[in-house]
């Protein structure tokens, strides 16, 4: 698949990140199938990519009479079978392996064979996911940073298996979506959440066992260390079970215990405190 040949995009899960990457997607001139489960996801995630589409507006970053037609680019729909028109599909669905094979598997069933397949996973091995399909040198992850409107980073995963045509095709179409690609290759975690998970963990044990508040916590971090979010206001935005599911992945890949999830972390999120999303983690946000 050369990069001028891509056209139509599918993105699978309408969730945050999949929504946020439909949108990047069709603001620089793509088609997009978005596709999730359930109706009531995509008419959430079509809503949200039309508010996000308003903040560009005010802010002179995308022009008003665009919105119509970005908007009219995606097409949302529950088939998998509407994908098979892609060119370049995008998994983005949550970060649970046995969840990530089962929809890779079937969106692999349905594209052309030419078409390349990314996964969006923050943590999970590439080599493995890759394997998984029938076109593992066509496979490679492509790691958008949230809010995906906004952050230009991409990481760039490639697999045992991705061959150098595919790796350069992503390299090139994340350019062309005015992100800023990083090429990294497959370990647990990468780099993104090899080095930020082991800080945001450790800011929920200095929590746990007394040391300061998460307020303070993060004022240090802020105020010393120059960081825009603390680690814990972080992790309330990623969300509290997504940073223990990174985790896992972590001390799963490595074997080592200094990725061991805080209790306080597990405890939080049995309580179902997940953070920004349903309004309550390490604070409290109204909804």
């Amino acid at each position: 698949m050369t990069i001028d040949a891509i056209r139509t995009v599918g993105v699978l899960g309408a969730g945050t990140m999949g929504n946020g990457i439909a949108h990047v997607f069709a603001r620089s001139g793509y088609n997009v199938v978005l596709r999730d489960v359930e109706t009531r996801f995509l008419d959430h995630a079509m809503d949200t990519i039309g508010k996000n589409l308003d903040r560009e507006i005010k802010k002179g970053k995308v022009e008003e009479g665009e919105k119509p037609k970005i908007l009219g680019r995606i097409h949302a729909t529950t088939e998998m079978s509407a994908i098979a028109r892609a060119d370049f599909a995008v998994e983005a669905v949550p970060e649970r392996l046995d969840l990530k094979l089962s929809v890779l598997r079937e969106a692999d069933s349905v594209l052309r064979p030419e078409a390349i397949l990314a996964s969006n996973t923050s943590s999970i091995s590439v080599t493995t996911l890759a394997a998984a399909t029938s076109r593992p040198d066509r496979f490679i992850g492509m790691h958008f940073m949230n809010p995906v409107p906004v952050m230009v980073l991409v990481e760039v995963i490639r697999a045992l298996q991705t061959s150098d045509e595919t790796f350069q095709a992503t390299m090139t179409l994340c350019e062309r979506l005015e992100k800023k690609p990083v090429a990294v290759n497959d370990a647990p975690g990468f780099v993104s959440n090899r080095v930020l998970l082991p800080m945001i963990n450790e800011a929920a044990f200095a929590v746990m066992e007394g040391v300061a508040t998460a307020e303070a916590v993060d004022a240090i971090m802020k105020l010393g260390m120059n960081h825009p979010m603390g680690p814990l206001e972080l992790a309330d935005f990623i969300g509290l079970d997504v940073c223990v599911n990174i985790l896992e992945v972590l001390y799963a890949g490595f074997g080592d215990s200094k990725y061991r999830a805080c209790p306080l972390l597990r405890k939080m999120v049995a309580a179902g405190w997940l953070g920004r999303k349903n309004g309550r983690g390490f604070y409290i946000y109204s909804q």
